[in-house]
């Protein structure tokens, strides 16, 4: 069975995370990817601290296995969601839109993993000095934010700059994504977007179907600069590709954005909502158990390096 450091630092069998996915990474996501083995996580997105408890107390009684809670630091809430993920003794958060440092010490004290999501070397150092206990480096191909490097140069970079485990994310939606990663010198990875069609995802049926339906090409980048999202293509891009030409102001952009992935998500609305997607999309051919899913990454990723054994061993 092919376990990493990233296996026994967190106490699972199999080095996979689930994106903690804003409206999406639910609970019944979450619970079912880590009864799998992998590491099921809550999106907690801006959602309320009552709405967040609410998912952690479901996961808690549908999986008595590690689970993690995915903290972003935008959220009007922030102080309040570290209080509760301490309260709830949550095994593990991820991290991301800012820098957890001064929530650490509560955070390792409670026994808590810590380990945010980075786009550069340089934070990747920061927050290696600060205590955590790991990094997702995510690269552009992701779906959601994204930044401004590539996962296929920006893991080995950061895998150089520390000496803690990272995460490669971005772009990988299958075995030879989680074997070109180990490759690269990461301990896992972690997927989001095959993991919106797994079954136990509640998105709204339009919105799988949408991924399913999607081409290489059908990904796009809007937004502004420092809120660059990748999402598919639809009305709703479109109408951000006249924003841009126009150069229209940071208000202008988030009132068009007001309320979009929820259309999306919980709605269904496939035209004007935001279908947050990476590259790895057209990857993705078939709703699946979350259970199904690692499976089939799992036993690409250790047919693929068993061949490649062979191979270097001729």
């Amino acid at each position: 069975m092919l376990k990493t450091s990233l296996c026994n630092l967190l106490e699972i069998d199999y080095p996979i995370f689930q994106g903690g996915m804003a409206w999406v990474a639910t609970a019944e996501l979450a619970a079912a990817v880590s009864e799998a083995g992998g590491l099921g996580i809550i999106g907690a997105g801006n959602a309320e601290p009552e709405v967040v408890q609410a998912e952690i107390k479901k996961v808690q009684t549908l999986t008595s296995r590690p689970f993690g809670v995915n903290i972003y630091y935008m959220s009007p809430h922030i102080e309040a969601l570290i209080d509760l993920v301490i309260a709830e003794h949550v095994p593990v958060i991820t991290t991301g839109a800012g820098n957890p440092g001064r929530h650490l010490p509560r955070l390792k004290e409670a026994g808590i993993k810590v380990i945010p999501v980075v786009a550069s070397v340089a934070l990747a150092k920061r927050l290696e000095r600060a205590g955590v206990d790991a990094l997702i480096a995510e690269g552009m191909e992701c779906g959601g934010h994204i930044g401004e490097i590539t996962t296929m140069a920006l893991v080995p970079q950061i895998v150089d700059s520390v000496r803690i485990p990272v995460v490669a994310a971005g772009g990988i939606a299958d075995g030879r994504g989680l074997a070109a990663a180990l490759a690269l010198g990461a301990e896992g990875v972690q997927i989001g977007t095959r993991f919106i069609c797994a079954a136990e995802c509640t998105v709204h049926p339009n919105y799988k179907k949408a991924i399913i339906k999607a081409g290489d090409r059908d990904t796009v980048v809007t937004g502004y600069p420092g809120h660059y999202v990748r999402v598919l293509k639809n009305k709703l891009t479109r109408q951000y590709e006249e924003l841009m030409k126009r150069g229209a102001s940071a208000v202008e952009f988030r009132e068009l954005g007001a309320s979009k992935l929820r259309a999306a998500v919980v709605e269904g609305d496939v035209s004007s909502g935001s279908l947050m997607a990476g590259q790895s999309a057209a990857l993705v051919k078939r709703i699946e158990p979350a259970a199904v899913i690692i499976e089939e990454i799992m036993k690409e990723a250790e047919e693929i390096i068993a061949r490649l054994g062979v191979r270097v061993n001729e």
